[in-house]
């Protein structure tokens, strides 16, 4: 089974077998809605199958409780693992759109086939998403609004991503 990761477990919370993460998914409400499936994962290795108890915020986190635990003790060793669903569950999205690990990784290159960099990371400002891109070359990090006048096309299957090389985008230095 593949794994997709939606949230790190940063400590314990209480001693009824609580925990504290901090997410990393867009669809909160239906990841951890009660009586949902979630595998605690170390790497790539199933540690335990969960099922959602309960689940709040917190100061900056969350707090989650499964059916399966009821002390401290049971989930004191769960600290620094995460929790993931099964790839296959992962919310479908619009055309266009595409989870931050299908582009994270990916080549760019611009409209004449000379390779800009990769993508090392993505920012998500409220007009829309920026992609941090290392240079193939040395010089500063490329920032990439995601957008339909700069991103020209992704290609998922080849991982690669084709750009106009818009005036002022990349530092040609």
């Amino acid at each position: 089974m593949t794994f997709y990761r939606i949230a790190r477990i940063v400590n314990t919370y209480g001693i009824k077998g609580q925990v504290k993460v901090l997410l990393d998914t867009d669809f909160i409400e239906e990841r951890f809605a009660k009586g949902n499936r979630l595998f605690i994962i170390e790497g790539d290795r199933q540690v335990a199958q969960v099922t959602v108890a309960h689940f709040r915020p917190q100061k900056g986190a969350y707090v989650v409780d499964f059916e399966e635990f009821n002390s401290i003790n049971q989930v004191e060793a769960f600290k620094g693992m995460e929790l993931a669903i099964d790839n296959q569950d992962q919310m479908p999205l619009e055309e266009g759109s595409y989870y931050h690990h299908q582009i994270i990784g990916l080549e760019v290159f611009d409209e004449e086939g000379q390779k800009v960099g990769v993508i090392k990371e993505i920012m998500s400002l409220p007009a829309n998403d920026v992609w941090v891109v290392k240079p193939a070359h040395a010089g500063k990090e490329i920032l990439l609004p995601f957008i339909e006048d700069v991103v020209k096309e992704v290609d998922l299957d080849n991982q690669r991503v084709v750009i106009e090389r818009m005036e002022g985008l990349i530092d040609e230095d």
